[in-house]
């Protein structure tokens, strides 16, 4: 089982190719290859609406969660026909809840949304734009060592300036000044030291601007 952008570990992309020679090591001992999208999917990452996608190969399993009703509960699990099948032999799976006609309009309606308004389109060119003003600002900041991610999926790691050794309490910092002003972004990965920025996929260029310019103003207020 694996993101195909590491979220929680820090906004990691994994290496080019690296699930695509690692599925088939997999199958070939018998197991089942997962994908986890909760967070990736649904063309956040703009150049692809399954992170899976970009690693050339397709997985057994895809587990789907959060966006795919916006903000409704919602979970769906996505499998191939083999394993739908397997269900029905052995021990039952059976879910109270599972498959309610509400939760199934609303999760389309959304997907229909995506579709109309050119959602995952607009979460590639405004990604672009958005790592391209954090990779600016980190010319004159010592302090931001990685700017990675694919479209509004970013992740903007803090470091002790001249080193690479994380600084989570400069994190904190500046996560905390950004909810003062009303800006909603999160710290994780091993040492909670990693800006984590995944805006709704409506997220506009000014909008982008607007939390950038936010963070100078907090690293330039930090450095006196």
């Amino acid at each position: 089982m694996s993101e195909p952008v590491v979220g929680c570990g820090g906004q990691v992309p994994l290496a080019k190719g690296y699930l695509k020679e690692l599925y088939p090591a997999i199958r070939a001992q018998g197991g089942v290859c997962i994908s986890d999208e909760v967070q990736t999917g649904f063309g956040r990452l703009g150049d692809c609406f399954w992170g899976y996608e970009a690693q050339e190969d397709v997985p057994d399993i895809v587990i789907l969660g959060k966006p795919i009703a916006n903000g409704h509960p919602m979970g769906a699990v996505v499998c191939t026909s083999e394993l739908a099948d397997s269900f029905g032999k052995g021990v039952e799976f059976f879910s109270s809840f599972g498959g309610n006609p509400v939760s199934c309009a609303i999760a389309n309606a959304v997907l229909n949304v995506i579709e109309e308004e050119s959602l995952q389109q607009n979460a590639a060119d405004v990604g672009n734009y958005y790592i391209s003003l954090f990779r600016e600002l980190q010319k004159s900041h010592q302090c931001i060592g990685d700017v990675r991610g694919s479209g509004l999926f970013i992740g903007i790691e803090i470091v002790k300036p001249g080193t690479k050794d994380p600084d989570p309490l400069l994190a904190a910092h500046i996560k905390n000044e950004l909810r003062n002003n009303h800006i909603l972004i999160s710290t994780d990965g091993p040492y909670d030291s990693v800006l984590k920025s995944k805006p709704p996929l409506c997220f506009t260029k000014a909008n982008a601007k607007t939390v950038v310019d936010q963070v100078k103003e907090v690293l330039e207020q930090y450095d006196h």
